[in-house]
């Protein structure tokens, strides 16, 4: 298969993520009146964040409170990407971006942060000339596991053939996005939320322990190899 582009969730795939983003819900969650521990957020991970917000408010959920406390959290994690030390890419990602598009595979990246949170982890980074796209759950209809995100991502790429990505993630909804996009190849990585063990039930095509080790999947070896030279 020849693939024209990858798709790279962000926080626990391309970027480390010390826990964060689930220090940022407990925050805005207890601010509001509705305590919560780190672990309730793990099975979250990678939901739109306000529908996420939504299912641990459960049926104290209304679209005033899912509200509130999502502006809360986003402020948070913009405090946290743009301030805090510990933000930084993970080990391999930005040589395979490069390696990709050297090979002519466009390189996007996805989350389920909303833009303003995306944008901040772009610039602090400072990937704007390192990848292709970038794309969040608040510019589509629907955020993951919905495949709007992708296909967005296909018309702007003019990619007709869905086969022709590789959704790589390291959470369920990241694989549920890639299967309900029908992309060619879905790779779970246990970089971030999940581990191998966690991520096997939901059947991924292939399970990495590093993104070193996505190029030789594509056909690109030799290449892997010189990145993690």
């Amino acid at each position: 298969m020849t693939y024209r582009l990858a798709l790279f969730d962000i926080a626990g795939t391309t970027v480390s993520d010390p826990g964060f983003v689930a220090q940022a819900f407990v925050g805005a969650m207890t601010a509001a009146g509705h305590p919560i521990d780190h672990e309730a957020c793990r099975p979250l991970m990678g939901y739109p964040k306000p529908l996420a917000i939504a299912r641990l408010l459960g049926d104290r959920a209304s679209d005033a409170a899912v509200k509130a406390i999502h502006e809360d959290f986003v402020q948070r994690m913009l405090v946290c990407y743009r301030e805090w030390p510990g933000i930084e890419p993970l080990p391999g990602a930005e040589s395979i971006f490069a390696l990709l598009r050297a090979n002519g595979i466009k390189v996007a990246l996805n989350t389920g942060f909303s833009r303003d949170i995306a944008d901040a982890i772009i610039e602090r980074l400072r990937w704007a000339d390192r990848i292709d796209a970038l794309i969040a759950s608040d510019e589509v209809a629907q955020g993951r596991p919905a495949p709007d995100m992708a296909q967005a991502l296909m018309q702007r790429f003019a990619i007709d053939d869905p086969a022709q990505l590789v959704k790589v993630g390291d959470t369920e909804v990241d694989i549920g996005e890639g299967r309900n996009a029908r992309t060619g190849l879905v790779v779970s990585v246990t970089t971030g939320a999940f581990t191998r063990a966690e991520l096997e039930p939901y059947r991924p095509d292939r399970i990495i322990d590093s993104l070193f080790e996505l190029p030789a999947l594509l056909g690109l070896a030799d290449g892997a190899r010189n990145a993690a030279a």
